[in-house]
């Protein structure tokens, strides 16, 4: 049975009149628009405690406390604000007229599309809240990519998203799965991308952030998912900004760990090739939602996102960072991994995967321009494939880019790639190393 989806006024209006939530409002950059979607529905007095926008710097940093990286739209600052309106709500509002009140303050630091056009438009959002009065906090919050090229849509975007977050945090905390398909609500599909979610509390105490963060994939709100060392989930920028990323593609229904002799070796490789600075290197294992690296992914309704959940546990607690993702090619995880600007990319894939694009009967027709689209996505992004030989147990033959069969459309391309240093062979690797690959 389908959901109502309320329209973001009769959202706003709801909660305008249910009398116990009460709070603040504190947003930075895009305007106040998700306050003003409260006031505009009506009855506002009945929830808006205040409302503010702390744009000059100055006053910004008087409030909520200098930020050491001296990035405003970053997760840190969002914290801050969250922290000292939540504060301020408890510290200030007290007595019997606010004894059946559940407060809750929201927050967002957003930067739109500048006038050159020049930026990335994106921004923090979250709510801290009580699911009842005196209660210990809850929080939300997520990073969202504004998609929209017209800043009068972004603005409309995040003015609608927000009064989403609120409602989301009072009606639908009880289930994360709808909490998270409610976030967009009345948005049109491409105006924005939701690529980390993460909650705490009371009220979320058996909720898995990492599933959290897999479901935000299988419903398209994103491509991929990145988790730190003690399973976090994290912005890719954040973590990924002029490195040298080295990564090893892995498939969720894989039951042994990844072989980490052969990846050590691509690892040490990549570090000679590419010059890596001492402590310029991230090292990330993918987690992939499909068993096959082809364009027959399996449907959502065919992947355990808790086994794939309970992969990227293990993963991470190799102490590596881990990224979830649909990329079943290796040029959508390059388009992917541009965004945060690295100085290289290293891929250590298996053999067989090469063997499968350099194929061309396993496509259908254009496979040359398939073939060259594949290429420019990936090696004009500064990418560098590590192949994992193969031991072909029929022939008893160790398989490397030196025998691997390739089919003529594809073999001068395949040649000029390998000339080049695109793709290359994992070296001084030994007969037990390939026969665990």
């Amino acid at each position: 049975m389908e959901r109502e989806i309320l329209d973001t006024k009769r959202k706003a209006l709801k909660i305008n009149l249910n009398e116990q939530i009460y709070g603040t409002f504190a947003e930075i950059g895009a305007g106040q628009e998700v306050a003003r979607n409260f006031f505009t529905a009506g009855a506002a007095s009945g929830t808006v405690a205040k409302t503010m926008s702390a744009y000059d710097m100055t006053f910004s940093d008087a409030i909520y406390g200098a930020e050491p990286s001296g990035r405003y739209v970053s997760q840190n600052r969002l914290q801050r604000m969250l922290d000292h309106e939540f504060g301020l709500l408890n510290e200030r509002l007290s007595g019997e007229k606010y004894e059946s009140r559940t407060f809750f303050a929201f927050a967002n630091t957003v930067t739109t599309l500048n006038f050159k056009r020049t930026n990335e438009p994106h921004g923090w959002i979250g709510i801290r809240f009580q699911t009842e009065p005196g209660g210990l906090p809850n929080e939300i919050f997520f990073h969202v990519r504004l998609l929209d090229t017209d800043v009068n849509m972004q603005q409309r975007v995040l003015g609608i998203i927000g009064v989403n977050l609120v409602y989301a945090a009072f009606y639908h905390f009880e289930d994360p799965k709808l909490m998270i398909e409610s976030l967009a609500d009345n948005l049109t599909v491409g105006s924005v991308e939701i690529d980390l979610i993460s909650v705490k509390g009371p009220a979320f105490g058996e909720v898995n952030n990492i599933l959290l963060n897999l479901y935000l994939i299988m419903k398209d709100f994103s491509a991929a998912a990145i988790f730190d060392a003690e399973g976090h989930p994290r912005q890719a920028k954040d973590l990924l900004y002029k490195k040298d990323i080295m990564i090893l593609r892995t498939k969720y229904g894989q039951k042994s760990n990844p072989n980490f002799n052969l990846f050590n070796k691509a690892t040490e490789q990549f570090i000679r090739t590419n010059d890596v600075e001492p402590g310029n290197l991230s090292v990330l294992i993918e987690v992939l939602l499909t068993n096959v690296l082809t364009d027959e992914q399996e449907t959502p309704d065919d992947i355990d996102l808790e086994a794939v959940a309970k992969r990227a546990e293990d993963m991470c607690n190799t102490g590596n960072l881990v990224i979830v993702s649909n990329f079943t090619r290796h040029n959508r995880l390059a388009k992917y991994l541009d965004r945060c600007r690295p100085k290289s990319v290293g891929i250590s894939t298996n053999i067989n995967n090469l063997k499968f694009v350099f194929n061309s009967t396993n496509f259908g027709e254009n496979y040359s321009s398939q073939l060259l689209a594949y290429v420019s996505d990936m090696f004009t992004k500064n990418v560098k494939l590590f192949a994992y030989p193969f031991m072909d147990k029929k022939s008893n033959t160790v398989i490397t880019t030196c025998n691997m069969p390739v089919t003529p459309e594809a073999k001068p391309l395949f040649d000029f790639l390998l000339v080049n240093g695109y793709i290359t062979d994992i070296k001084d690797y030994s007969e037990e190393d390939v026969k665990t690959a």
